[in-house]
């Protein structure tokens, strides 16, 4: 099964972008792996919030099949220990879709079409970080179950 993140925006941090890719590489070894960058909004700065939210969701529905699993990170999902995490991701595994499609969305969040969309609402902490640093750590932890799954020495507990 392919894992795709989907992310709104490019991630303009010189330093975050080369962690963010040498942790998608490592993640390519274990599976199918892309990174799916949806463009910035134009004349955001000038759209009212829940119109932002409307656009932003209609690129994320957009980038979806209807035989995905959808993931969204999203500040009020449901909080994972990082072996919990792995056991959830090696069950959705045998499920019969193509794709386990996670998705960060804006800075506003995610329109009601693509929360009634997704199958799971995941946070990665109860704390704010910003959409890059989100990108970063959440890779980060994508690799690290990938380790516990297949049994590699880098995660300890």
């Amino acid at each position: 099964m392919k894992i795709v993140l989907v992310q709104t925006g490019r991630t303009t941090d010189k330093n975050i972008s080369e962690l963010a890719d040498l942790y998608a590489s490592r993640i390519k070894k274990y599976s199918g792996f892309e990174i799916l960058t949806l463009p910035e909004l134009k004349n955001a700065a000038n759209m009212p919030v829940a119109e932002q939210k409307v656009r932003e969701g209609l690129k994320i529905l957009s980038s979806m099949s209807h035989d995905d699993y959808i993931i969204l990170l999203d500040e009020r999902g449901k909080e994972y220990r990082t072996v919990d995490f792995s056991m959830l991701l090696e069950k959705i595994f045998m499920f019969p879709k193509k794709r386990i499609v996670f998705i960060i969305g804006g800075p506003w969040g995610f329109s009601d079409e693509v929360y009634k969309r997704a199958d799971l609402k995941m946070s990665l902490s109860q704390m704010t970080f910003p959409h890059q640093l989100v990108r970063l750590l959440f890779l980060e932890q994508l690799y690290r179950v990938f380790t516990i799954i297949k049994g590699d020495p880098y995660h300890h507990e």
